[in-house]
């Protein structure tokens, strides 16, 4: 007889492991897409000031343009993603959602007319979130977090956000960025023991 482990799982391995499967399926879905597909699930990515785009909104984050993009956008997901689960699958999950509807939004408002998909407006806000968050929450973790932030990725957000290539949304970016900036506003929450130093 085998035994099965009942402990339930901390709130911060869970969010951890929602970050690892979200990225799972991002690369199954390039793969379904690549292997069988020819490509065509990038049509369904944000076409600007379209009707028809307007639910690539939803879509654009977990699809990529080849797997070169994919695994551009991997690590900088998982990075910054797992920073922002060690506030647990709730936290994660309402900044998540906030950079996906409105930095998607604002890319379908005011992007240039391309086909706008990847995972990399996600990373964006992730990093705008945890650039910002701690300051708001005067929380020291969260400030060490914003160093280290600034420190390994300070660099690619700063090239990301500037119109330097025509192939690359820098709009999906610097809106991303934004709503990764307004969710650390709004969600600020000086009194979460969770992100204070002990």
């Amino acid at each position: 007889m085998a035994l099965v482990d009942t402990t339930p799982r901390s709130p911060v391995t869970q969010a951890l492991q929602l970050v690892v499967i979200i990225a799972a399926l991002m690369w199954l879905i390039e793969a379904l897409d690549s292997l069988f597909l020819d490509g065509r699930l990038d049509q369904q990515g944000i076409e600007p000031r379209t009707l028809t785009g307007l639910d690539g909104i939803l879509w654009a984050p977990v699809l990529h343009g080849g797997f070169g993009h994919l695994l551009a956008n991997t690590l900088p997901f998982l990075v910054l993603g797992g920073f922002v689960a060690f506030a647990g699958v709730r936290r994660f999950l309402i900044v998540t959602a906030f950079v996906v509807v409105l930095g998607g939004l604002a890319t379908w408002l005011f992007a240039r007319p391309a086909i706008h998909v990847g995972a990399s407006g996600l990373v964006f806000g992730y990093a705008g979130f945890l650039l910002v968050a701690g300051f708001v929450e005067k929380s020291l973790k969260g400030i060490a977090v914003a160093v280290i932030v600034g420190v390994l990725f300070g660099g690619m957000v700063l090239r990301g956000i500037a119109p330097v290539s025509a192939f690359v949304s820098w709009e999906s970016h610097l809106f991303g960025l934004a709503a990764g900036v307004l969710a650390a506003f709004t969600l600020a929450d000086p009194d979460d023991e969770r992100l204070q130093l002990q």
